[in-house]
């Protein structure tokens, strides 16, 4: 089996789904599943549908078309604010996308009325963390410019937190958030089908009861395949944290000295790394480096390896301490963060292999 490789287990996947909709459909949130960090993995995406999520979100287009490719049979949403430049392919391949910029949806209003469609909108709203979305003081403007629009539809209201700033969703923000989706629905004379209010850093919010009633939508991915909330990134409850393992193969096993010889200077990173004096150790170099995966977001399942450090094409660990015997050709197991997560997923030098039921299952 060639190496190195992210083993991706599915029933894990759905079982952690099945775990996070139900305590979303408990405050009657409904969840839409995230596939954004799998870019787009069709067996992912099948997973999540399995354990609930209404629906499909991704950031990338490129990886919505992959799921539809594969036959991804849900409605799909884009969460990546649309580019001015792929209005046509955004109407052309998704249901829903978030907008926060009026002259994005002018565009997708021309591009749906050629194509004879409406396009639905969750218009983004900025509540602190600063990243995208209208500016509350900016919004009613905003919203009785977008109502004209002909081939628009404005079916929700939504804000991001966490992801950029840390900004964690609380019950101020959720309610201010309602208080500007009331003032939307005033505008608008009708009900909003969704306040879309959270992502996996909300769910500590929701199961303390403190999510406002109104707070009806969630958009879902690191919960789901990492088991963590994003908050302090604590495992959840009832969910496990190795649907995905990332497997390397040892290239050179050699006892060496722990630091090195010679007058230094920055590495190939333009990093000054540091040692510790341990005396002669068990150096194991594996075929993934940071080429491929984002170090300092990987731990070794076995507790006696130690990571040391990596350049663009190898990893290097001390495995003195490590259980058994270790060979040249053995591969060792490797937990992954987000961050090392994505950057696994989209390396082109990292094989996926997908298992279901305990069987290996062919791509898609």
């Amino acid at each position: 089996m060639t190496t190195p490789y992210l083993v991706i287990d599915v029933d894990k996947i759905e079982h952690n789904t099945r775990t996070i909709v139900e305590l979303c459909n408990k405050s009657d949130i409904e969840v839409t599943g995230v596939t954004k960090v799998t870019c787009g993995h069709p067996r992912v995406a099948q997973a999540m549908l399995r354990g609930g999520v209404s629906s499909i979100a991704d950031s990338r287009l490129e990886n919505i078309q992959r799921l539809i490719k594969a036959g991804v049979d849900t409605e799909f949403m884009l969460l990546r604010l649309p580019a001015l430049s792929g209005v046509d392919e955004v109407v052309a391949s998704v249901a829903v996308s978030l907008n926060s910029e009026l002259a994005v949806l002018e565009a997708l209003s021309s591009a749906a009325q050629q194509r004879g469609k409406v396009h639905e909108v969750i218009l983004s709203v900025d509540l602190g963390d600063l990243r995208e979305g209208i500016w509350p003081d900016d919004l009613m403007p905003f919203v009785r410019e977008a109502v004209r629009l002909p081939g628009i539809h404005i079916k929700g209201l939504g804000t991001n937190l966490a992801c950029f700033a840390g900004v964690m969703p609380d019950e101020d923000n959720m309610n201010r958030l309602v208080e500007l989706a009331a003032e939307v629905e005033h505008c608008l004379d009708s009900r909003l089908a969704y306040i879309s209010g959270v992502n996996s850093s909300g769910l500590e919010l929701i199961a303390a009861g403190g999510m406002p009633a109104r707070v009806n939508h969630a958009r879902i991915g690191e919960a789901i395949l990492l088991g963590r909330e994003t908050t302090h990134r604590r495992p959840w409850p009832d969910t496990f944290q190795d649907a995905f393992v990332l497997e390397a193969e040892v290239l050179e096993l050699k006892k060496k000295p722990s630091v090195p010889l010679g007058n230094r200077s920055e590495d190939a990173f333009g990093k000054r790394p540091a040692f510790e004096q341990r005396g002669e150790v068990l150096r194991a170099l594996l075929n993934v480096g940071r080429e491929d995966i984002d170090v300092e977001g990987l731990t070794p399942r076995d507790p006696g390896a130690i990571i040391l450090g990596a350049s663009s094409g190898y990893l290097v660990v001390d495995v003195t301490d490590a259980a058994g015997s270790i060979r040249v050709g053995d591969t060792l197991s490797f937990s992954l963060n987000y961050a090392a997560l994505l950057a696994a997923m989209t390396s082109a030098y990292v094989k996926k292999h997908t298992y279901q039921g305990g069987v290996r299952v062919e791509e898609q």
